[in-house]
């Protein structure tokens, strides 16, 4: 099973960065590129403890849907997301935020399964992890614009 870690400096307050991070609407607009929309669950705002967002998204030319529900929270320093329904077997995602002088270290840990058994391990070699990696790092390059820039006014 694969396992992402990310790690992104970012100039910013953490309890900040930590609201950035669970955001819907900054999600949003991170995942323009995926057309991806809440439709249940959570829809907008600050996600919280024990609640779920249900996400339609266009990925690798398929639409798709999952949801993902926060199964463990320590704020501002950590909080969980797992899928309850989706085309993973599994995923854990673990966002960790570290204080370094001032400023923030946001560590992302992103565990996963695909489906199909070595047909989703030959997948996850030949694209899947890159392409899951890469979604990450663009989502935390836009909540590292946000903070930084003083634009996370516009969704907190």
């Amino acid at each position: 099973m694969p396992v992402i870690e990310l790690q992104t400096y970012i100039k910013a307050n953490r309890a900040i960065v930590f609201d950035l991070s669970r955001s819907i609407d900054l999600h949003k607009i991170s995942t323009q590129h995926t057309h991806e929309e809440a439709i249940a669950g959570k829809i907008t705002g600050l996600i919280e403890l024990h609640e779920s967002v249900t996400w339609k998204a266009k990925h690798l030319g398929v639409y798709q849907t999952l949801t993902s529900k926060i199964t463990a929270m320590e704020k501002p320093q950590f909080f969980e997301d797992q899928q309850e329904k989706g085309i993973f077997s599994y995923f854990i995602h673990g966002h960790f935020f570290e204080i370094q002088d001032d400023d923030t270290l946001m560590i992302d840990r992103f565990e996963y399964q695909s489906p199909l058994g070595f047909l989703g391990r030959l997948a996850d070699k030949l694209f899947l992890e890159k392409y899951m990696t890469q979604l990450l790092q663009k989502r935390n390059a836009i909540i590292k614009e946000f903070a930084e820039s003083g634009r996370w006014k516009e969704v907190l």
